[in-house]
């Protein structure tokens, strides 16, 4: 049987939730025992976000195989159990990218190169791709319906439902309705100027998901039905929720996939949204709480370590726990110890993610340095690994001008350097060191214990390495290399035998966790850290028992 297609549009604003929209429907219909795909389309020209600024666009996500993704990608991995790769994302640079490739070869026999049909054309020959040996394909349109740029894509999606027709395709349409609170009234017409927007491109939604932070009433949803041409039972409330990972559960209440199977005559299965129900019932009811402070240097912007705040998340759930993580912005820790104290000293663990740059490396460098003397539980992530090592130099093995030459070219201990295979190698796009690849792990260390094998595969995304002529001298004075490369070229894992919890990756680890199955690394720092708290807060609790205790001494005059 060929795949059956899903179209997930946007109207009104951005970030309404497509992705995790898209996610959603695709966790429902793998519950209902469907195999799916998602895929995404991004209508900016760039060929990936591998050189856009995390304050652009946020995270970039990694797949196995190397591809430098939207962050939405994440979500479909952490909902799904899809296996994504380069073909499931695409923006229109990549398409154009294709498309003058086979214009220079000679591919079109000199025929005008246009919009339609050759744009659109290979739009859809990408979507069919990811549609192979699936059931449902999933497919989202970035951007807001309206966007001149992402017409083409809005073309070819309408070409496929002429060409497949209404049982084989559906579109879901991700809409605001917003409570205006001067007037104390939920206002329907975004929502319609949005479908109108839709119709005059040919495209009639069957499902409207309207995002509102109440409940739309009966009445309100008639209405919609009425102006937008659609069934009264197809306009779901995508009500504001605590967690993310309650989505799946609203939608399924809402009858979404119910309605799916009905549009695309999808034969009804049982449905087993069992651990998602338990899953939901550990976010709403911890057993205790547990704070991480995330130093570094895209802070401002959270969507720029999305897949990181997820995983940690999972890390928690996975204790039953309640994450409170704050995020600490380099460069206010470069003042030395004292001030770092003052900003890490009530939080059970520290964690250093991965970045670009020499921005607040300094002030990483102070919290790593309080994270090993105060033997708080640490996590290092990529550059985290790397001022890991650069700060154990410094202090540890006395080397005072040990950096990486990243940050300083001419640094007498090139303790971090640029990855062998890249010298020389200037452009930005597509050069690192991406996608999965095979570590090895040292019997006896905290890593083995951690996954419990000798052989992992994890993605990365790094330019920089560490430089194995100082490992005689780091792992003389305590620091152990835990993992490397089967053939011994790569440093992967380092960590501290003398610490609680001293351990760095310089792989994303964050890329492979999700939430019902919580990624080792980040299940075991968050238990240490947990651990930590409890401690701290038992000698807090007898030292003031002490002091109630103890006896007061009375002058007698």
């Amino acid at each position: 049987m060929s795949a059956k297609y899903i179209f997930v549009t946007g109207g009104v604003v951005s970030s309404l939730g497509k992705g995790l929209a898209a996610a959603s429907i695709g966790c429902l219909l793998e519950s209902r025992g469907f195999s799916v795909n998602i895929m995404k389309f991004d209508p900016y020209l760039n060929v990936d976000p591998g050189t856009m600024s995390p304050f652009q666009h946020g995270e970039v996500f990694v797949t196995d195989d190397g591809a430098e993704t939207d962050l939405d990608l994440g979500h479909y991995e952490r909902f799904t159990h899809a296996k994504l790769s380069r073909d499931n994302n695409w923006t229109t640079g990549r398409i154009y990218e294709q498309i003058i490739a086979k214009e220079r070869r000679g591919d079109y026999l000199g025929k005008t190169v246009q919009v339609i049909p050759h744009v659109t054309n290979e739009i859809k020959s990408a979507m069919k791709k990811v549609a192979q040996d699936v059931d449902v394909a999933i497919v989202e349109i970035g951007g807001t319906v309206g966007d001149i740029e992402s017409l083409p894509f809005m073309e070819a999606i309408r070409q496929m439902r002429q060409e497949l027709g209404r049982d084989n395709t559906l579109f879901v349409h991700v809409t605001l309705v917003p409570f205006i609170a001067a007037a104390q009234e939920l206002k329907t017409k975004p929502t319609q100027h949005s479908v109108k927007e839709l119709l005059s491109i040919g495209i009639q939604p069957n499902i409207l998901l309207c995002r509102t932070d109440r409940f739309l009433s009966k009445d309100i949803k008639s209405k919609i039905a009425l102006f937008c041409n659609v069934e009264e039972e197809a306009v779901i409330t995508a009500k504001d929720v605590a967690s993310i990972y309650e989505v799946p559960l609203v939608f399924s209440h809402e009858g979404v996939d119910a309605l799916i199977m009905k549009y695309l005559r999808l034969e009804p299965k049982e449905k087993d949204l069992k651990p998602w129900k338990e899953l939901v019932e550990r976010v709403n009811n911890p057993k205790g709480d547990v704070k991480i402070a995330i130093v570094g240097k895209y802070v401002e912007y959270e969507d720029s370590y999305k897949s990181l705040k997820e995983a940690l998340v999972h890390g928690a759930l996975a204790h039953n726990l309640k994450l409170s993580v704050n995020w600490i912005e380099a460069e206010g820790l470069e003042a030395g110890q004292r001030a770092c104290e003052e900003q890490l000293q009530d939080y059970d663990g520290i964690l250093v993610p991965g970045g670009f740059g020499k921005r607040g490396i300094e002030g990483m460098l102070q919290a790593i340095r309080y994270a090993r003397e105060q033997k708080v539980p640490y996590f290092g992530i990529c550059l985290g690994m790397q001022t890991a090592c650069i700060e154990f130099a410094r202090n540890v093995c006395g080397l005072a001008e040990a950096n990486s030459s990243e940050f300083d070219p001419a640094t007498a201990h090139r303790v971090i350097y640029k990855l062998r295979e890249l010298r020389g190698v200037e452009e930005l796009g597509g050069t690192m060191r991406l996608g999965a690849w095979i570590c090895k792990i040292e019997p006896g260390t905290l890593a083995h214990k951690i996954y419990g094998q000798a052989e992992i595969s994890e993605r990365h995304r790094h330019r920089y390495e560490f430089n194995r002529e100082y490992e005689e001298q780091l792992t003389a004075a305590g620091l152990r290399i835990s993992g490397s490369t089967p053939d011994g070229t790569y440093v992967e894992m380092v960590e501290l035998p003398d610490h609680p919890h001293f351990i760095g990756c310089q792989f994303h680890p964050e890329f492979k966790s999700k939430p019902l199955e919580p990624h080792p690394l980040f299940r075991t720092f968050i238990g240490a850290a947990y651990e930590r708290g409890q401690k701290r807060e038992s000698e807090k609790n007898a030292a003031e028992l002490e002091m109630f205790h103890r006896p007061v001494k009375v002058a007698i005059r």
